[in-house]
């Protein structure tokens, strides 16, 4: 582990925030993810009623993005809870919350990229669309999605595996992936993987967004809205890829807000592991007319039968 993670793991386990500032923090983090997941929980609901999503294969995307975010949230606000509950619990207990996290972690740019290409074969191949973009295929797609994250996040536990004692597995450690899997190795590994998933990913993104805009410019009213959908991918993206970065900005806040790093690290949490599961809503819930109309009348059932 390098000198910058060390001081990181080192603040962060033995600095405490107050009584009263850790119960705000934890109600802040409860509340926005009971609010979500409510939310996510109507947007599948609504996708499981009515046939006509299963065969779009946007939807599947979009239906595989949601359910991945909740799996996130709430492994994330579970750890942040018993980080300041429990505290250390025991490292196998804390290996397998973080790998799951991880995975649904690096899912989502992934799938963001896969669902930006269909909304490009969408505008721009409109005749190879139905041909490309299968429902077999897409599931593959997902499939792959999930191989991909198992492939970049499972080596750190054979490593951890192949170099540390067994007796470590039987100790209790406060829950960060750098505790779970403390290996050096795997810090280099993680920073060459994200900077990859970084290049790739993005390179994805602007390829679309432009090949998009350009047919945008021929006054496609769809094309004009699959250009504005892909820029709400693109900023969900980024944050969501922050986490990629999160290593880095916690060494510069520790430098340049030393007296609440703390509090520095809790808006981190919330902009890069919360907010950009509200936007997936947004897009999908609000902006698309079908799906907008399924869902109204989902939310209306709701209400007129309480």
């Amino acid at each position: 582990m390098n000198v910058s993670s060390v001081t990181n793991v080192t603040v962060v386990i033995e600095y405490r925030d107050s009584l009263t500032k850790a119960v705000a923090k934890n109600v802040i983090v409860v509340v926005l993810s009971i609010s979500l997941n409510y939310i996510h929980v109507g947007l599948i609901h609504t996708f499981r009623k009515h046939q006509i999503f299963y065969m779009n294969p946007r939807y599947i995307l979009f239906f595989h993005l949601v359910v991945n975010d909740m799996i996130q949230m709430t492994l994330t606000v579970l750890l942040f809870i018993i980080s300041y509950t429990l505290y250390k619990i025991n490292v196998s207990v804390c290996s397998v919350l973080i790998l799951l996290a991880l995975f649904a972690t690096e899912n989502t740019p992934l799938n963001l990229a896969c669902m930006a290409v269909e909304c490009y074969i969408a505008i721009c191949m409109p005749l190879r669309h139905v041909q490309i973009c299968t429902v077999r295929r897409t599931l593959v797609l997902i499939g792959l999605i999930w191989i991909t994250s198992m492939l970049s996040v499972l080596p750190d536990l054979f490593i951890t595996l192949a170099t540390e004692p067994l007796d470590f597995f039987s100790s209790r450690v406060f829950c960060l992936r750098e505790t779970a899997f403390p290996n050096p190795h795997i810090i280099k590994k993680r920073d060459v993987t994200y900077v990859m998933y970084l290049v790739i990913v993005w390179l994805v993104i602007f390829y679309t967004y432009f090949r998009i805009l350009f047919t945008a410019k021929a006054a496609s009213k769809d094309a004009k809205k699959a250009r504005n959908t892909i820029v709400l991918h693109g900023f969900q993206l980024l944050l969501c890829m922050a986490t990629y970065a999160e290593p880095l900005l916690m060494t510069a806040l520790l430098q340049w807000f030393p007296k609440t790093f703390l509090d520095s690290l809790f808006a981190c949490y919330i902009i890069i592991h919360i907010l950009p599961r509200a936007i997936s809503p947004i897009i999908y819930g609000v902006r698309d007319k079908a799906f907008r109309k399924y869902l109204k009348t989902y939310l209306l059932c709701k209400v007129s039968t309480q």
